[in-house]
């Protein structure tokens, strides 16, 4: 679903020679946090429903790690149509906020396609493998993300600042990209899960994400240290598609998110 540059198009980190993802806290999320989404088309079709999930696991190794899952699937006309089912996981380490494993199942029409990609960060590498073929090894920076994980790291960023882009360095399709993301301003956003103070970024990827593909795209975060997406919109050549947080479950993050806010309805 996620990341982006500012302006054109994002820089394979190879000619960047950086290492963007500092270290944060994570104040923004816990395990039991669900955020549900209705996704639509050019704003007028139902097109489809994402549920993201925060779960806490280990390593067999008893690293503390976060599981957040992607559950994806279309609805009405749509499914009728061309039924699309996609379940993408990413495993991230806790205290550290960055990725150790990510694997996708996506079911387009008739098409199938599966990827997993499992990280070395001690040597600086990480091991793909598509379709269950032979994996293939690729360099890879410190504390690099993938399409997933990469939401939830810029969720724990507090540095947001218009005129200022923020870089985050993520792995996707055998290549590492340096996104930039641009702070544009703040929005009062309403959708069914309540009204809420929000802060606009733009980014734009030149790789496949978790809910929206290539193009330029906008997030929503509400304007608070748990930066939950509330909004999430892909322009493509055919109109646009947009993501609209439906529903939050969890009951800390609820609380935790009316106290930080006041903004929920």
């Amino acid at each position: 679903m996620f990341l982006i540059t500012s302006a054109v198009s994002a820089e394979p980190l190879q000619t960047l020679l950086h290492n963007n993802n500092i270290k944060t806290v994570n104040n923004a999320f816990a395990a039991g946090e669900k955020l549900t989404y209705s996704i639509s088309w050019s704003d007028v079709l139902e097109a489809g429903v994402a549920v993201l999930e925060v779960k806490d696991d280990t390593t067999t190794e008893g690293e503390r790690t976060y599981r957040i899952i992607s559950r994806t699937h279309s609805v009405g006309m749509v499914d009728a149509f061309y039924p699309v089912m996609d379940i993408v996981e990413s495993v991230v380490n806790a205290d550290g906020m960055y990725s150790l494993l990510f694997t996708l199942k996506e079911s387009h029409g008739t098409k199938k396609r599966e990827r997993e990609m499992a990280f070395d960060h001690k040597n600086g590498k990480v091991k793909v493998s598509v379709n269950n073929g032979v994996p293939e090894n690729f360099s890879v920076p410190d504390r690099v993300q993938d399409a997933l994980s990469s939401l939830y790291y810029v969720r724990t960023r507090q540095d947001f600042i218009i005129g200022k882009p923020i870089f985050v360095d993520v792995h996707d399709s055998d290549k590492t990209w340096s996104v930039e993301i641009q702070m544009l301003g703040k929005e009062k956003i309403k959708t069914p899960a309540g009204e809420f103070d929000t802060i606009k970024i733009k980014t734009y990827p030149k790789y496949e994400g978790v809910f929206m593909h290539k193009g330029e795209i906008f997030i929503w975060f509400t304007d608070d240290t748990r930066r939950i997406p509330v909004r999430m919109q892909s322009r493509i050549s055919i109109g646009s598609i947009m993501a609209t947080l439906s529903e939050i479950q969890g009951e800390k993050t609820i609380d935790d998110l009316n106290k930080r806010t006041q903004t929920t309805q």
